[in-house]
């Protein structure tokens, strides 16, 4: 099976198997060589009088010369009346080295003139005379000891002992390894079955955010992106309720003109082509709204990125719409500062802004009311450098601190009974926002009840 669980427990399984096989060898193997020499130790240990016959020995000659006789013409037997030493063990060989450890006698003649080990020296008998060690009396087994019975039974049961414990390790080792495998395909499996979920159209779906560091990044990375799908899912049906909403006025107003016109309500007359054709400039105005809208939500429109005197812009546009203001008893006045550096923009884009906001509060703006756009230089605007700041205020009604919050939604109006004629499409202030934002800019608004409202953006100043 091609489960992650499965390979993790297979991977768990083949290294406690191969762990537990090569710890419990090498016990079995040292527990056999340490039990051996164990028992050749105890053997010489079991003869001290041929130490005290050799520390004679060498105590009466000064040197090693001619130590074959002490151990009995050479055989590797003791003297008579001794008993049997070391060698009654088949393989065993004794060794007699000097005090430097170098063997000056070997009963097997395997060892001679070779120089005993560190662990060697201490598993030897040694030889003093006086407080001198002069030489170490060892036996050893190169071939393998034979064994008395009752010490290769003792042997086997350390080795079984050994190999239980194996055994008992590795069974622990491969649940352990189950357990921890199937803990940490878990959340992947939960991550799974959510993904398919959300596939299937339920965004709802979240996943505990538990676990490893890892597996919990994942999980709040995979929670984070099925709320921002919900989001826009949730955007998406509000768009498209908003725009059949918005749509279904003035194609209702058109059907039912011309259904009247094709049943003689109304005669075919140049004021009744003239206010269906005013229908269909709200149509287009706002079809055009919604495209503009969608490509700057989608990051897809084109600017003409240039250093611009944004001054002249402001000016331009307030000049533009001083008859409209003039028309309506509002005064409309800017408050620029001196020396106001270009500011990085595409100028039509930036008009089209600064129509959007002065409209917008010319619209909300009583007669006798004033509107005033200013600008002033931010030398110093936090993590994106130096910009200017614009300022479009009106002394209208104000906004509803409730509201504040939807001001740049799509079709938001401050008043829910004005027509789209006197209202707008609603889609300005959201246009005029993410137009702000593709400049690299940012925007947003300031109101109280019956003070008025401002509404100000930034523009980065051109390098």
């Amino acid at each position: 099976m091609n489960r992650l669980w499965v390979r993790l427990t297979l991977a768990f399984v083949l290294v406690t198997l191969v762990g537990v096989s090569t710890v419990a060898l090498l016990a079995n193997l040292n527990a056999s060589s340490q039990f051996r020499r164990y028992l050749a130790h105890s053997e010489m240990m079991g003869h001290g009088s041929l130490a005290e016959d050799l520390a004679a020995y060498y105590e009466r000659q000064g040197s090693w010369d001619g130590v074959e006789g002490v151990f009995g013409s050479g055989s590797g037997l003791m003297q008579p009346g001794r008993g049997m030493g070391p060698m009654h063990r088949g393989g065993m060989s004794t060794l007699l080295a000097d005090g430097k450890g170098l063997v000056v006698y070997d009963s097997q003649g395997r060892y001679a003139g070779e120089t005993l080990s560190r662990s060697e020296r201490k598993l030897a008998i040694p030889i003093q005379v006086g407080r001198r060690t002069v030489g170490f009396l060892l036996a050893v087994s190169p071939g393998g000891m034979q064994l008395q019975p009752q010490e290769q039974s003792y042997l086997d049961q350390v080795n079984r002992a050994l190999l239980l414990a194996g055994a008992l390790a590795g069974g622990l080792g491969i649940l352990l390894g189950l357990g921890l495998s199937r803990g940490l395909s878990a959340p992947l499996a939960r991550l799974t079955a959510a993904a398919r979920h959300i596939a299937g159209g339920d965004l709802s779906q979240r996943v505990p955010e538990t676990g490893s560091a890892e597996i919990a990044t994942l999980g709040q990375a995979f929670n984070l992106m099925a709320a921002d799908l919900e989001k826009a899912e949730q955007l998406r049906r509000n768009m498209v309720a908003d725009v059949a909403h918005e749509l279904r006025t003035p194609l209702s107003v058109l059907q039912g003109d011309l259904r009247a016109i094709l049943d003689g309500v109304y005669p075919l007359e140049q004021a009744e082509i003239a206010a269906l054709y005013d229908e269909t400039r709200l149509l287009s105005r706002l079809v055009d709204d919604l495209h503009e809208l969608a490509q700057a939500e989608a990051g897809q429109l084109h600017l003409d990125l240039r250093p611009t005197d944004l001054a002249k812009v402001v000016r331009t546009m307030v000049a533009n719409l001083a008859i409209a203001a003039e028309a309506k008893g509002v005064r409309l006045t800017t408050d620029l500062a001196d020396g106001l550096p270009p500011v990085l923009a595409d100028p039509d884009r930036l008009a089209q802004i600064m129509r959007n906001l002065l409209s917008n509060a010319l619209r909300h703006t009583p007669e006798g009311g004033q509107v005033t756009v200013s600008a002033t230089y931010n030398g110093h605007r936090e993590f994106d450098g130096p910009a200017v700041r614009v300022v479009v205020a009106d002394t209208g009604e104000g906004i509803p601190p409730d509201e504040l919050p939807r001001v740049f939604d799509r079709f938001w109006r401050a008043e829910r009974s004005r027509s789209r004629e006197r209202g707008g499409s609603g889609l300005g202030l959201a246009i005029a926002r993410h137009l702000v934002q593709a400049h690299g800019g940012e925007m947003g608004v300031e109101s109280e009840v019956g003070q008025g409202s401002r509404f100000w953006f930034t523009l980065p100043v051109a390098s």
